[in-house]
């Protein structure tokens, strides 16, 4: 009989000829624990999806509820289902009012696609822009809008109409003219390492945006839910967005991802033609109720709050160290340098060793990221810079 680990590299297919490849037997809290027993703190917190850490009991009590009542029953949009609507209402009162119709997906890469066409629909237009160094999901649209030509190179032709700015670059935005159905942008640049907007620069891409009638789409995707101090990270800069759209943290670990944006922006999906947007387990029962009770930690404990704090401890005790030449933070996101690509790698793997896990960006080779869970305790936070510094200290 065949091993885990000969099934999974023989048998399953993978983005990577490297994965970590850690054979995990539970997971809890920050930690994840392997087969030996060796616990290892999950400092990517499974990219920005374990807000709230691993097996919340908040979040394992609202899927066990739910299972007790009922699982998927029909295309999503036909059906009443309470945990949709106990959603719907809570994310309708936490975000602006203009963000008031909340459409249930899987995913983000899924998130992005809805996006793009509820824009192309609402608008009439065509042309849709985006931002090098970002990544949007890898389905065929969001990999149009990939702001990395060799990862997309070998599946064009894509999406025709893309055009790619760069980033804090004040100029490029007057590329949108009134023939761009939509921008679509990170509020901070995840990928390229953390990268965030030079005073004023979202504020000139809304404002273009209003001046040409394109939509503003705004993924947060990977920052959301507490991660940057900001239950949403556009509340940092005082913009709000056409099209949000969410997923990762959403579902405190259980899959699933929406976009929204107003009532009257999002009835285009409903009419001329009918089932312009369909998704048979978008806002499955079981994944919906699990991110209520996500969110409800997030804010009852005000992990959103002290997200900027923990930060900070992080960033305080490593930002003297030889090793690390510059770090990009926001709240719990935080991208660190060393001198070079090989370095990093080289760090990744000491982390392993020492039971950290941590990654390197898709487009900032040279940079590694630290991002818990935001339920990680001070006495966990010291814990892990120790780690962390020794680690540092072997490279």
């Amino acid at each position: 009989m065949l091993s885990n680990r000969e099934i999974f590299f023989r048998h399953m297919g993978l983005p990577a000829a490297e994965p970590l490849g850690i054979e995990v037997d539970r997971a809890k809290d920050i930690y994840l624990f392997d087969r030996k027993g060796k616990r290892y703190t999950d400092l990517v917190s499974g990219v920005a999806v374990s807000n709230i850490g691993h097996l919340h009991p908040a979040v394992v009590k609202s899927v066990t509820d739910q299972l007790e009542k009922y699982m998927h029953l029909m295309v999503y949009g036909e059906m009443i289902q309470t945990p949709q609507t106990e959603l719907t209402a809570l994310l309708s009162k936490l975000l602006p009012n203009s963000l008031d119709c909340v459409y249930y997906v899987n995913s983000g890469s899924e998130a992005i696609e809805g996006a793009l066409k509820l824009a192309k629909r609402y608008t009439g237009r065509s042309e849709i822009i985006a931002f090098k160094k970002a990544y949007h999901g890898g389905t065929h649209g969001a990999l149009s809008i990939l702001g990395d030509e060799r990862l997309k190179n070998a599946f064009r032709p894509l999406l025709p109409g893309i055009t790619m700015l760069e980033f804090n670059r004040f100029e490029d935005l007057q590329k949108i003219t009134k023939k761009t159905a939509c921008i679509v942008a990170e509020t901070i640049q995840a990928e390229a390492g953390i990268i965030l907007p030079e005073a004023e620069f979202l504020t000139a891409l809304r404002d273009r945006c209003n001046q040409t009638g394109t939509l503003l789409i705004i993924d947060d995707i990977q920052m959301g839910f507490g991660r940057t101090g900001k239950l949403f990270s556009f509340e940092k800069f005082g913009i709000t967005p056409d099209i949000l759209t969410l997923a990762k943290a959403m579902g405190g670990g259980m899959p699933i991802g929406a976009f929204i944006s107003s009532h009257e922006t999002m009835k285009h999906l409903t009419f001329n033609p009918e089932l312009g947007h369909i998704t048979t387990f978008g806002g499955h029962p079981v994944s919906c109720a699990a991110a209520i009770a996500s969110l409800n930690v997030i804010l009852e404990n005000k992990l959103t709050e002290l997200a900027m704090m923990k930060g900070q401890r992080f960033t305080k005790a490593l930002e003297n160290h030889p090793e690390i030449k510059a770090i990009r933070h926001s709240g719990l996101m935080i991208g660190m340098d060393t001198e070079s690509p090989e370095k990093t790698s080289r760090l990744v793997s000491c982390f392993l060793q020492n039971g950290l896990i941590t990654d390197r960006f898709l487009f900032r080779p040279q940079a590694f990221r630290i991002a818990p869970p935001l339920t990680i305790t001070d006495d966990q936070i010291d814990e892990t810079i120790e780690l962390i510094l020794q680690s540092l200290n072997q490279i």
